[in-house]
């Protein structure tokens, strides 16, 4: 496969043309931002480590019946995915209060939902993202209402694959991000990544925080929070 021309770059990852029309090469960086890009560094490591785990998660969804873009592993830092339409939806979905659902509601971080919540962004960094309900999104015509069901329908059922397989790993899986984009023919797969990026892991024993939230809030040991959930996921269960 050759590597062309660079599509896209974005806060953590740039994307490559290749010579197959409906693939993609997708190169990770180890660049951090936070809080709407206003706090910028670098976690050394972390390309490697967000391509890696990726990929394995996709994988591993694959199996559980979640379509993905996932096609093969190039490098440590580059992967080839299939090409797709991103739906400027970002949706999150939450086991456990944690981050800006804390503030924005005033509970406390740590309290656990009777059952996960889905809530979506609008994918636009010019407006910074806002929150909108499934009206707003048929409104601005981002997706249709069976795009809408289905991909609320596939986020829940990787959180439910997902929150079981990080608690054999000993990590709660408290929060976390997905995008999702359409194929060729409208299909809609799952894309973009599931690292310490896009998720709050919390150690199940000791409640440490294994991501992002360590750069954000400059707790420090934000590289061995991304290579201890690394090795996890590698070595299975300690």
């Amino acid at each position: 496969m050759e590597k062309r021309e660079q599509l896209y770059e974005g806060k953590a990852k740039r994307v490559y043309a290749t010579d197959e029309p409906d693939l993609v090469i997708v190169s990770y960086k180890d660049d951090a931002t936070a809080f709407d890009g206003t706090k910028k560094g670098t976690i050394v490591g972390k390309g490697a480590v967000n391509n890696r785990m990726s990929n394995l998660l996709m994988r591993l969804l694959e199996k559980e019946g979640v379509p993905t873009h996932f096609v093969r592993e190039l490098s440590e830092r580059e992967t080839v995915v299939k090409k797709v339409s991103i739906v400027p939806l970002e949706v999150i979905v939450r086991n456990v209060a944690a981050g800006s659902f804390s503030k924005r509601y005033g509970v406390e971080e740590g309290v656990v939902f009777a059952e996960p919540t889905v809530e979506f962004s609008y994918k636009n960094d010019d407006l910074h993202d806002p929150l909108l309900n499934d009206s707003h999104a048929l409104a601005l015509g981002l997706a249709t209402k069976e795009e809408i069901a289905a991909i609320k329908a596939m986020a829940l059922r990787v959180n439910e694959v997902l929150k079981a397989y990080f608690l054999t790993l000993k990590v709660r899986l408290i929060d976390f991000k997905l995008e999702f984009g359409r194929l060729a023919d409208g299909t809609i797969v799952l894309a973009d990544e599931i690292s310490p990026d896009t998720c709050r892991f919390w150690d199940a024993t000791t409640g440490e925080k294994l991501d992002k939230d360590r750069f954000r809030r400059d707790l420090g040991g934000v590289e061995d929070a991304y290579n201890e959930m690394m090795q996890r996921v590698l070595g299975g269960a300690r």
